[in-house]
């Protein structure tokens, strides 16, 4: 019977730990403690200057066992390098379960993962969760965002992405005894198909980081155009906000898939979210109700918005707006 819980921890450009890898972690952990207490374990990929920086963001966070990969050809992401190292990695340690973030990246690894494994895969998940059997239960948006389907893996490993900001980071300091496992890297036999030369950073990327956003400004159709939504990025320049959409907007080409929020979107938890011309379906407010604090604008009084926000303000979004934006530019 396969025992424990291993996540996969993303390192950024930076060489920081992903912050999905906590997220995670904390939910394994539970997970963990459902099972009867089964070891909580995790793995990264690094080059050799910066395994020792790496793993002091393991320690004090209750992982038992940090399984690591060192070569300087790992520096960078490699679908063909990181795939192999990590199968052979499940083969040996025989996990019950497999979690990785539904980043960019883990949705080009995980589905190779689990096809060479024979597994399952329950991709861009929003909540798991054991059931009576022990078995893990992952729950993802189907049909569009219009229903939640809690689906089940029959085979080991249990797999399974999930989003960034879906969970929250709770735990601080969790002492164990966490052991630092090195993995033997063999890579001549295998054929990197794609060598990384550079990379930059879009402008897009560079302005409008939804996922650390304090503050996040967003439109949905009542903006009706284009037009619409360059007032909003004239307000969210002034409060220096990030950018977010419904999928009706992104859909109806107001504004790019990138900044998409909800169930097929991203999840967000801003300090502040001020919501402009959005109705409030469940769709889209899966995604950011657990903003600290919600402002809606619109001009229905009766809109589903105003049941989760803390500020409400009913009236035109277009003589609002240019108010707001008026208003911060003298106080300038």
């Amino acid at each position: 019977m396969p025992k424990g819980i291993l996540i996969y921890a993303q390192i950024t450009r930076d060489n920081y730990v992903h912050r999905v890898f906590f997220e995670l972690l904390d939910k394994a952990k539970e997970l963990a403690q459902k099972l009867g207490g089964v070891d909580v374990n995790a793995v990264f990929f690094a080059s050799p200057d910066s395994i020792e920086g790496l793993k002091e963001a393991f320690s004090n966070m209750g992982v038992n066992n940090v399984f690591y990969f060192e070569d300087k050809r790992l520096k960078e992401y490699s679908t063909e390098y990181y795939s192999k190292l990590l199968i052979d990695l499940v083969l040996d340690i025989d996990p019950e379960i497999l979690l990785i973030g539904a980043t960019n990246q883990g949705r080009d690894l995980a589905p190779r993962v689990s096809s060479a494994l024979h597994t399952g895969l329950t991709a861009d998940c929003i909540e798991l969760d054991i059931n009576e059997k022990g078995q893990l239960s992952a729950t993802r948006p189907t049909f569009g965002g219009q229903l939640m389907a809690t689906i089940l893996c029959k085979k080991y490993p249990q797999m399974a992405t999930v989003r960034p900001n879906v969970f929250k980071v709770k735990s601080i300091d969790d002492r164990v005894d966490t052991k630092f496992i090195k993995r033997e890297v063999n890579l001549d036999e295998i054929k990197n198909h794609v060598d990384i030369l550079e990379f930059k950073k879009t402008v897009e990327e560079i302005i409008n980081d939804l996922d650390s956003a304090d503050i996040i400004v967003a439109g949905g159709m009542g903006l009706k155009n284009k037009q619409g939504f360059e007032l909003l990025k004239q307000f969210a320049d002034k409060i220096g906000a990030a950018i977010g959409a419904t999928r009706s907007a992104v859909e109806a080409g107001l504004a790019p898939h990138s900044v998409q929020i909800g169930q097929t979107g991203k999840t967000v938890h801003p300090n502040i979210y001020i919501a402009c011309g959005i109705s409030g379906a469940i769709q889209h407010t899966v995604g950011m109700e657990g903003s600290a604090h919600i402002v809606a604008i619109n001009n229905d009084a009766c809109a589903q918005i105003f049941e989760i926000a803390d500020t409400g303000i009913v009236g035109d979004v277009f003589e609002i707006l240019p108010a707001l934006i008026e208003s911060y530019s003298c106080e300038k």
